[in-house]
């Protein structure tokens, strides 16, 4: 053993009783019992080791030294006499001849207890990330998080995948979100940006000739904190394959991650391939969403034709989509339902209404008044005698929204609706090409400008013709999602630069537009492109699901809060004027 030790404090046993040994670590906790015998426990990156001072010289020289200094040991192995059988290292102590201070803590108080730093604020804890980790449950999600990188890692190899490594200082590219730009110091006026994806890149590898690529990659995109995104950045496995269908994708995926997922998950049973596959329309149909968490038998079914046939409430009257929830079993008291529809109203925006069909076959309830007579319809919507059913009303997205947030939350609080303990993976196909965007009013892009049209060429030159609704036309984009989280989009890319030309006229882009934001794909697409595919699977959001962490910062080292600011270092922070001034930039418009 090296680095100042014979051992560390998670190795000794009791067949090591009688050695001579040196122990270094952090000095966790000193209990003094009278003058002359103290238990004080030493604890490394492996574990924690009892040491025994008997004497009271030896009992002053722990008194000391304050708790979270790292100190040294040495003195000799012997068998306890009250083991610990939760401890590895619970049948044996040390007693101390000698005890040095390696590097003293200087506060006699701590920002919060070590082993207790996640009941702690998260501010507090985010300021204090250091000490945070070393707590041994805070610790763990990061070794986690090391074993499954490198597991991704060997199996992309194993598939005769690439690693290769793609720019970091790139140019700005319109893809969704905002990006991070870096000036550039020598050509004053422009900018660098950090990627948001390597995209570009990785088709541009397969145009080079390369056949199959992965990385580890960071991807910077400046966006707002969730629970399971992180702002600023964050990591993916990124991959791409030539002469690929979405077929080829998907084999990948699924031969790589089950095992990973049985292997290191809380839960060891993980969906086997195939993978369920949902189009995005009957994922939005028939769950909600289209991040659907399949261990939830509860399905949304849609009653518009039945609630327009009722009267005397406007609720139904005026929306246009009406959609239910049925729900067997659950045995909620009128309090604990109106807690229920509170809590789908604030994630979904919307409030539900509710009605319970009794033993008999009766309604009663929440809206029953409005639905008596239509006992059979709901019957056959699912509405079983003593079942509860979650009604959402009002546009097509709001009512799918407010159903999808429904299943999911009662699921997790009815009994017997939610298999919790397993991964269930299944794919999002076929999305909508194109779509109307919110704020602009006009046709946007869907999913991924770079994706295929289910159709190519001709289907798009057919509605340029109006010939076919450009909200009909679908592209070969898929999603991963596992238990109700989105682990990646994908697609297969649009690799013939007619195609893609069209496809960008479609939002209102020319060619010369297409020249002029994405120049290194237009032009190595007109060298001739093999067809290719690829996916991104988050390793923040994959490593935050198999250790059970609601939110992603449990699994990141150093993570940013949910203002995108890391406190513990002060970014973003400011700069000298001298650096300002290097870089041709003038800061105006901000409040001293």
């Amino acid at each position: 053993m090296t680095q100042m030790r014979t051992h560390t404090c998670g190795e000794l046993r009791l067949s090591d009783a009688g050695k001579q040994v040196k122990i270094v670590g952090w000095l966790e906790n000193v209990r003094e019992v009278g003058s002359a015998l103290a238990f004080a426990v030493v604890r490394d990156f492996y574990g924690t080791t009892q040491v025994v001072a008997e004497t009271e010289d030896m009992v002053k020289a722990f008194r000391a030294i304050t708790k979270e200094s790292t100190v040294s040991v040495e003195g000799a192995v012997r068998e306890r006499d009250s083991k610990n059988p939760k401890l590895p290292t619970g049948e044996i102590e040390v007693v101390p001849q000698k005890i040095e201070v390696l590097g003293r803590c200087h506060y006699n108080e701590l920002p919060f207890e070590i082993n207790r730093s996640r009941e702690a604020d998260e501010a507090l804890r985010l300021k204090y990330r250091y000490l945070d980790l070393r707590n041994p449950a805070v610790k763990k999600n990061i070794i986690l998080r090391c074993s499954v990188v490198a597991a991704l890692r060997s199996a992309m190899l194993a598939h005769d995948f690439l690693e290769i490594t793609t720019p970091i200082l790139t140019a700005s590219s319109p893809e969704g979100a905002r990006d991070y730009l870096v000036p550039a110091r020598k050509h004053p006026g422009k900018f660098y940006a950090l990627p948001q994806a390597p995209q570009q890149f990785k088709q541009l590898l397969m145009t080079s000739g390369f056949d199959r690529y992965f990385q580890i990659a960071p991807c910077f995109r400046d966006e707002d904190a969730r629970g399971d995104r992180s702002p600023g950045e964050f990591y993916q496995l990124d991959m791409e394959m030539a002469f690929a269908s979405q077929e080829d994708v998907f084999a990948v995926i699924e031969d790589v991650l089950p095992p990973i997922f049985a292997k290191y998950g809380t839960y060891d049973i993980a969906s086997q391939p195939p993978f369920k596959r949902i189009s995005f329309n009957d994922a939005m149909e028939t769950y909600g969403t289209d991040k659907p968490d399949l261990r939830i038998d509860l399905t949304v079914k849609d009653m518009t034709d039945l609630a327009h046939k009722t009267e005397g409430f406007e609720p139904f009257a005026n929306a246009k989509v009406v959609k239910i929830v049925p729900c067997t079993g659950a045995e909620l008291t009128r309090k604990q339902i109106d807690k229920l529809c509170d809590g789908i109203a604030v994630q979904s925006g919307t409030k539900p209404y509710w009605v319970r069909m009794d033993e008999n076959g009766a309604l009663v309830g929440g809206v029953a008044k409005f639905l008596v007579g239509h006992e059979e319809e709901l019957k056959a919507l699912g509405l079983e005698p003593g079942a509860l059913g979650v009604i959402a009303a009002g546009d097509k997205d709001a009512a799918r929204k407010t159903a999808g947030v429904a299943v999911k939350m009662l699921g997790a609080a009815v009994p017997g609706h939610m298999d919790e303990a397993r991964y269930e993976f299944c794919w999002i196909v076929d999305f909508p090409m194109f779509e109307i965007g919110e704020e602009s009013g006009q046709l946007e892009f869907c999913h991924n400008p770079f994706s295929m049209p289910n159709g190519g060429l001709e289907v798009l030159e057919k509605a340029e013709k109006g010939e076919v609704d450009p909200l009909d036309i679908y592209a070969y984009q898929y999603d991963l999602v596992c238990n109700g989280v989105e682990l990646s989009s994908g697609a297969v890319r649009n690799h013939d630069p007619d195609i893609m030309v069209k496809a960008f006229e479609m939002v209102g882009l020319g060619e010369a537009d297409v020249k002029a934001k994405f120049p290194a794909m237009y032009n190595a697409f007109c060298y001739g492109a093999p067809p290719h595919a690829g996916i991104a699977p988050g390793v923040d959001r994959m490593v935050m699901l198999l250790a059970g962490e609601p939110s992603i910062r449990e699994i990141i080292p150093f993570p940013m809060n949910k203002n995108a600011q890391d406190v513990m270092m002060g970014a973003p922070g400011t700069v000298e004027q001298k650096q300002l001034d290097e870089l041709h930039i003038q800061v105006v418009g901000v409040d001293e």
